[in-house]
């Protein structure tokens, strides 16, 4: 195989994503978003004013609401995203190196294909989104619990809620600050200079074949 050169190795780009699990994503972030924007609209008297349609707007979120998980599920068919959400939820020495050195602002933060932050936001959405989607049944279906379980159910599903958009909003912020971060998920190859200096244990989890310049 022939060298690269400076110039192209300093435009070399590495796949990090595939079609699918940009897919899941998408989905995901589209069905989140509806919930959080019809929620608004079922809780703050302005956009209530401005929408109408409360009846429209239960409908809508509710559905949106029961599919969310749908978009991994399916996209669990591809081998690419089974093997990411293995690698999301182990942890190892590195990620306790990732932590320490975020929480004191260091810059000696060790990370593989997703780092610390990302494993632990990844796991926390998983569950939060669980329990959202039980507590939304039980306050969808009356009958399946005593007064007492629903209005415990009403109230976890709005703290959590609101919990659930400050976080998400984080993870916005986050992104926003990273261009290269979103260049790979929108297009699915990241700059390699960028995968080295962020993720610099990713690279020997990476086949050579995927490899793209």
């Amino acid at each position: 195989m022939q060298a690269q050169t400076p110039a192209e190795a300093a435009s070399a780009r590495v796949r990090r994503f595939t079609p699918a699990q940009r897919w899941v994503h998408r989905a995901t972030a589209t069905l989140m978003a509806v919930c959080v924007l019809t929620a608004g609209c079922l809780y703050l008297p302005f956009l209530a004013e401005l929408v109408g349609r409360r009846a429209l707007m239960v409908t809508v979120h509710e559905w949106s609401g029961l599919l969310l998980p749908v978009p991994l599920l399916l996209g669990l068919a591809s081998r690419a995203l089974r093997a990411d959400v293995t690698r999301l939820n182990r942890y190892g020495p590195h990620d306790r190196r990732w932590l320490r050195s975020a929480l004191r602002r260091g810059s000696d933060r060790p990370a593989g294909k997703f780092n610390a932050g990302q494993k632990l936001y990844a796991a926390w959405l998983a569950g939060a989104v669980l329990v959202m989607a039980g507590t939304g049944l039980l306050m969808w279906f009356t009958h399946l619990a005593p007064l007492l379980w629903r209005t415990g159910a009403t109230f976890v599903h709005d703290w959590l809620a609101l919990a659930l958009i400050v976080v998400i909003a984080g993870h916005v912020w986050r992104a926003y600050g990273d261009p290269e971060a979103r260049r790979g998920m929108r297009t699915g190859t990241v700059d390699a200079a960028w995968a080295r200096r962020e993720h610099p244990l990713w690279e020997p989890e990476e086949e050579p074949e995927r490899r793209v310049g």
